[in-house]
């Protein structure tokens, strides 16, 4: 353990006892660090991965680009948990495990925390199920599942939003928390330049279980936004983003031009605030007013309990 200036105070008997101030301090600091690893890893992975070529349309507009969420903002509902279902229908999840992980979701999306050793240790068991799993596989499985569950759950209003920029001759990236496979590969199907997503330790091909950094949550969507701008010489002030998530205002506040889309009720509070454009594609009133991260939640547990059932029918038979 690093010794830290100030960190701690010695007594006149000798005794040493932790400044709580400062183990507070070490603590912000540490978790600065890792969502800055997570960040930089993230944008070294999308600069990697996308070609020239990328986009449907030539960029020319070199300077400017869109970076867009995913979850409730690009499509509907959770990708994470779609691709977990996915995994328990190829028989690599139990409904056990669906069921477990649509509650961690749950627990992070609906409870909104930012605690960041919480978060890392609820992320961290989110994503371990890929252990010991071949990159090149879970590729493959992530190309399948995203043509069965997730290709029709597009927003088509934000797909829009995200054409608007290619038109006008922009790179757009999807930035998420979802791994960095299945992030580039919703890129590629929506025919958008590439994307920013977490990105999951692997040696000599294989998943370790481990993450580079942390989740690309909160700062971490910033400094990956930032890192992909240094890189791809882009002036952040003439780039614009978009998100649900109040969690996503530090992505939302370093560039030119943020837009809430599909807003949680505190990033609505924000928009109306810092006086952000909003643009809403649910239906109803009632959708209006809720949160996406209830709707979420509550649409997550629901698909596990349905999953495990129907597994239990299934074996009965």
């Amino acid at each position: 353990m690093p010794t830290w200036p100030g960190s701690a105070e010695r007594t006149d008997n000798g005794d040493q006892h932790v400044n709580a101030s400062e183990t507070g301090r070490r603590s912000r600091e540490e978790a600065l660090d890792s969502a800055k690893l997570a960040g930089r890893a993230s944008a070294e992975a999308a600069v990697t991965a996308t070609p020239d070529d990328a986009s449907a349309t030539a960029p020319h507009d070199l300077t400017a680009a869109a970076f867009f969420d995913v979850d409730n903002t690009m499509m509907m509902g959770a990708s994470l948990f779609h691709f977990a279902r996915g995994m328990a229908a190829r028989k690599f999840l139990t409904p056990s495990d669906l069921a477990k992980f649509a509650w961690q979701q749950v627990r992070f999306r609906v409870g909104g925390t930012e605690n960041v050793e919480d978060l890392r240790s609820s992320q961290e068991q989110a994503l371990s199920f890929v252990a010991g799993r071949d990159v090149a596989d879970l590729v493959g499985l992530s190309e399948e599942i995203y043509d069965e569950l997730m290709a029709d759950r597009i927003w088509a209003g934000t797909r829009a939003l995200a054409q608007m920029h290619l038109d006008a001759g922009q790179r757009v990236w999807l930035v998420t928390a979802t791994p960095v496979e299945l992030a580039q590969i919703m890129a590629q199907r929506l025919g958008l330049t590439g994307a920013l997503g977490t990105v999951a330790e692997h040696s000599e091909g294989v998943y370790t279980g481990r993450l580079v950094g942390e989740m690309l949550h909160g700062r971490a969507k910033a400094h990956a936004v930032r890192a992909l701008a240094a890189s791809e010489g882009l002036d952040l002030r003439r780039c614009t983003a978009y998100s649900d998530s109040s969690n996503d205002v530090p992505m939302l506040s370093v560039v030119g031009r943020a837009v809430a889309v599909n807003p949680d009720q505190r990033l609505r509070e924000i928009a109306r605030m810092r006086g952000w454009d909003v643009r809403d594609f649910r239906t109803g009133r009632k959708a209006a007013r809720i949160g996406a991260h209830s709707v979420l939640g509550a649409g997550a547990l629901a698909g596990a309990l349905a999953a495990g059932l129907a597994y239990r029918r299934r074996d009965r038979a």
